[in-house]
């Protein structure tokens, strides 16, 4: 007996499903999947990336959105980032960001393997993105891919509270102090090379 055909949902039949449900999904191949809820590290980061971000960019042509906008991939791929920014038009019924500029994803031990890989793949495939940043929670440290005029992707790692995620083409910087206000870090372990047993005293 042959399987049954699964039903791939087209991303426009999605996002008015989506809208009806309680629980958030994205839409993977076709297919809504459950979105986990995300721990109270992760969300503080989101927040100050949210605040830090809406203060230089107001509500100008470019406005930061929250994970409640929808980025769409492909026609059977739908993904709701951490945070995005949208420089297309501002349609108050919309569902999805029109022009989205640039995507922050806060990484979590469950999907950070999948979000370094797959995930910035997908970002890449959109052609109004220019800005991919993955954002560390358990260090201050960012990964920060950038599209050149181009079309070239490329990234840069920055690290510590004195490092600055720049953003020159919206006008937006973004200190990894601010980034990561309220938030504590545990010391790293450090290496102790062991020099061997004092000598002993000649009697």
């Amino acid at each position: 007996m042959s399987e049954r055909a699964v039903h791939r949902m087209t991303a426009d039949a999605f996002l008015a499903w989506h809208e009806q449900q309680e629980a958030r999904y994205e839409l993977i191949d076709g297919v809504p999947v459950a979105m986990a809820g995300a721990r109270r590290r992760h969300d503080q980061v989101v927040v100050n990336a949210l605040v830090g971000l809406g203060r230089q960019l107001g509500v100008g042509e470019c406005r930061p959105f929250s994970s409640d906008t929808a980025v769409r991939i492909s026609d059977y791929q739908v993904r709701y980032p951490d945070l995005g920014v949208d420089c297309g038009r501002f349609l108050d019924e919309a569902l999805e960001a029109d022009a989205p500029r640039l995507v922050l994803e806060v990484l979590s031990e469950t999907t950070r393997a999948f979000d370094l890989v797959r995930k910035v793949e997908e970002y890449k495939s959109v052609a109004s993105l220019r800005h991919i940043v993955l954002v560390d929670t358990g260090e201050p440290k960012i990964i920060h891919w950038t599209r050149s005029a181009g079309g070239d992707w490329t990234y840069q790692t920055s690290e510590g509270l004195e490092a600055t995620l720049e953003i020159p083409d919206l006008n937006a910087t973004l200190p990894l102090r601010t980034l990561y206000e309220g938030l504590a870090f545990s010391a790293k372990p450090r290496l102790v090379v062991e020099e061997g047993p004092p000598a002993s005293a000649e009697e």
